[in-house]
């Protein structure tokens, strides 16, 4: 059966057309696939897994638990956007959630996965904001307070990210290339499947004498009122592009 890997579909109540496309992709090409990988950022934020009543929340964990009972498997990684998502979801959502990076196999092709962002080193600012974040200790004591406050915490980051965006370098924020060959030749040169820069391509490495290929997922969005996706399929021991909409 194929394999599919997705990633930064940013599911938010106000980009319903998002959400619809996931449900259809879960409903229909999905169905062809053995697993599916959420490579980090299936949504726009997450507050932490007390917000399961929020009616998007709810409504995604119950879809993905439909596909996982009538026999879907389902993997999902840490983005940057949703690394709270935790434990009382995955159960909800009958998923496992997987630690970054993660080893696995595509027929006897070694394959490491990641969301990506821990690759994007020459961003230093983000890189500190990033460290900050995944401590467990900060995330308890986020976690600790109410939810109304995190949300109103996460709305603000969000808003100072979107300006620090704007202002920086777009070369800063695609991945840096000995971050790239470090990673590779810890893991013993993998082909190596990300998301989180939003620039789908295909880049062919010579690493050490070793051929390796880093494959970029496609994000999920909507552009002049139209909504569109992409998954990555691996299938007949080969990787394509498989567009949605």
């Amino acid at each position: 059966m194929q394999i599919h890997f997705i990633s930064d579909l940013h599911l938010s109540a106000d980009r319903p057309s998002l959400t619809a496309l996931f449900e259809r992709y879960l409903a229909g090409p999905a169905r062809e696939a053995g697993s599916v990988y959420i490579l980090g950022d299936l949504f726009e934020y997450w507050a932490g897994d007390d917000d399961l009543d929020d009616p998007l929340n709810r409504g995604v964990a119950e879809t993905l638990a439909r596909f996982a009972a009538d026999g879907g498997k389902v993997y999902f990684m840490a983005g940057n956007r949703d690394f709270l998502l935790g434990k009382e979801f995955a159960t909800r959502a009958h998923l496992q959630i997987l630690q970054e990076p993660t080893l696995i196999r595509l027929s006897e092709q070694r394959t490491l996965l990641c969301h990506g962002d821990g690759l994007c080193t020459d961003d230093l600012a983000y890189q500190a904001f990033r460290k900050q974040v995944r401590d467990p200790a900060w995330q308890a004591q986020f976690l600790a307070q109410p939810l109304a406050i995190r949300k109103q915490i996460i709305a603000g980051v969000r808003m100072k990210s979107e300006t620090a965006k704007s202002e920086k370098d777009a070369a800063i924020m695609d991945v840096n290339e000995d971050a790239v060959a470090s990673l590779l030749r810890e893991h013993g040169y993998p082909l190596l499947i990300h998301g989180h820069t939003h620039r789908p391509a295909v880049h062919t490495l010579d690493m050490e004498g070793h051929g390796c290929q880093r494959w970029v997922l496609a994000d999920w969005r909507i552009q002049a009122g139209r909504v569109s996706g992409e998954v990555l399929v691996w299938a007949d021991g080969k990787l394509s592009r498989q567009p949605l909409n």
